[in-house]
């Protein structure tokens, strides 16, 4: 019997022997095998929206992986392949607004002149035009039913197309543009393509909202619930912030699967990839200050009573010695970490004494701390950010919260690979293949890819960025979330791998090197 559960074994060493083709070579015979790809379809999340460098753009959708797919399918029979429209992104900055009010940021770039990443345009923050606007209703269903921020069961959602959603959060500005009315699911749009083959890829934003909040809810501080131990089973009730609970994912995409499948269409299933693995979460060093001997001393002065006090809540027995000795800050001459509000701790409040401790290598800061530590307080040298000012929960993943997230998506993938097995459908181990993005991976090419593209020294401490490093050996976008033009391609090459595995078909892969990097302007 045909192993359903296909796991792509990329490994850095290098691959097999054979020469794989790409593109249209002259004299293939290729073959869709057991596949109909005839009417296509592609639900998931901001990853088969073909969203990359914080927004989507006319660009960038041209790169998502599902058009990519339908270009190799068309060879051996795939039908006309649509996606939303993006011909009013004149400027091709991306971004959105609604009303003429901005909501969303345009597209990052890197500035060679600063040697750093800005919004398209030239500054930190939005800018330049952003000519999409999310009340100009398409009103059309489309093959590519990516919806960037969607998790598993808001595409079972009746109001989550509805402009007057928008606002409130109980719409998607993404899918209401093109929500066929008001009361459109993202699945029953979908369904009316009649799909004769699709791609399911849907599951990382039912954890990823809490990770890169560093687990807090919008405020910052706030812990964001995690709804495998709560065991609250009604996601209308859930934040935005909030871990879906695993059964809920399982039920949602049972309903997915059974709907997609019911006119007798074939697929492929993507697993959720590993979040925390993604540039977000390991370009910031856990030990990103440093410090001179005299400044460091004055901190510790600064820090005793606190210390101080946990030597009595110790002695008291409100707390182990082991949380005695995490909580402790002590500052050194060279790389020191940065202090941060751990919500996990043991409350000492009632000894006047915060939930304070310094990161560790278990730790995780998130990308857009980079920006915000070492920083002052309205301008005063005292008041430092991650030094004397602790950070926020948000800026932050614990491992704690590191670990709420790996549960869940070891829950996820463990109901998909089940769900696709009951179903006969193919699985696309896309938690492996990003894992592979991050660490480094050598293509078919011989191309060697990396995702270190603010190199060694993400915060500017000393040295600077090395764009021409950037450009041509990274595979994730300025975001540090989602893939490049490149990743996509990757991520469409691996698909295809399934396919011809396991529906016996014959398509080309695609030539990663042909595709564009992340983009250097000399000038902002």
């Amino acid at each position: 019997m045909k192993n359903k559960f296909i796991y792509l074994a990329i490994i850095a060493a290098g691959f097999a022997s054979c020469e794989p083709e790409f593109e249209n070579e002259v004299g293939a015979n290729y073959t869709s095998g057991d596949a109909d790809f005839s009417s296509y379809v592609a639900i998931g999340n901001s990853l088969t929206a073909g969203y990359m460098d914080g927004t989507v753009s006319k660009g960038s959708q041209m790169n998502s992986y599902p058009n990519l797919l339908a270009q190799q399918f068309a060879l051996v029979g795939g039908g006309a392949f649509t996606q939303p429209s993006y011909a009013d992104d004149i400027s091709g900055f991306g971004g959105l607004k609604l009303y003429g009010n901005i909501i969303s940021g345009t597209r990052r770039v890197i500035d060679a002149s600063v040697g750093g990443v800005e919004y398209i345009g030239g500054t930190a923050s939005v800018s330049g035009p952003v000519d999409i606007e999310v009340s100009n209703l398409q009103a059309t269903a489309y093959n590519n039913m990516g919806v960037p921020g969607a998790k598993s069961f808001h595409l079972l959602s009746n109001t989550y197309g509805d402009v007057a959603g928008v606002l409130p959060g109980t719409a998607n500005p993404y899918f209401v543009r093109h929500a066929t009315s008001p009361t459109a699911t993202v699945l029953g749009d979908a369904m009316t393509k009649n799909p004769t083959f699709f791609t399911n890829w849907i599951g990382a934003n039912d954890v990823l909202a809490y990770a890169t909040n560093g687990g807090a809810q919008a405020d910052g501080t706030t812990p964001a619930a995690d709804h495998n131990l709560t065991g609250n089973m009604n996601p209308a009730t859930y934040g935005s912030n909030d871990i879906t609970n695993s059964g809920v994912f399982a039920s949602v995409y049972s309903t997915l699967i059974n709907t997609l499948t019911s006119g007798g269409a074939k697929g492929v299933v993507a697993t959720v990839p590993s979040v925390t693995s993604i540039p977000y979460f390991t370009t910031v060093p856990y030990k990103p200050v440093p410090l001179d001997n005299t400044f460091a001393t004055q901190l510790n002065s600064a820090y005793a009573a606190y210390n101080g006090g946990l030597d009595v809540a110790f002695s008291n027995g409100l707390i182990t010695n082991a949380e005695r000795l995490q909580r402790k800050v002590v500052f050194v001459a060279g790389k020191n970490p940065v202090v941060i509000v751990d919500s996990d701790l043991t409350n000492l409040s009632g000894l006047g004494l915060p939930s304070y401790r310094m990161t560790t290598s278990q730790d995780l800061i998130v990308l857009p701390a980079s920006s915000f530590i070492g920083t002052t307080v309205g301008g005063d040298p005292l008041m430092i950010n991650g030094v004397s000012v602790p950070l926020a929960n948000k800026w932050v993943l614990t491992a704690n919260e590191k670990a709420r997230v790996a549960n869940a998506t070891a829950a996820y993938n463990s109901a998909i690979v089940s769900i696709a097995s009951s179903n006969n459908l193919a699985v696309a181990d896309m938690n492996q293949i990003m894992n592979q993005l991050v660490g480094g991976l050598k293509i078919e090419t011989g191309q060697i890819y990396t995702a270190y593209y603010f190199g060694q020294n993400p915060l500017n401490l000393s040295g600077a960025l090395n764009p021409l490093q950037t450009e041509g050996q990274v595979l994730f976008s300025l975001d540090g979330v989602h893939p490049n033009a490149r990743g996509y391609a990757v991520i469409t090459n691996e698909i295809i791998k399934v396919i011809n595995e396991f529906y016996n078909a014959n398509l080309p892969l695609k030539y990663v090197n042909s595709y564009p990097g992340t983009q250097i302007v000399n000038s902002n």
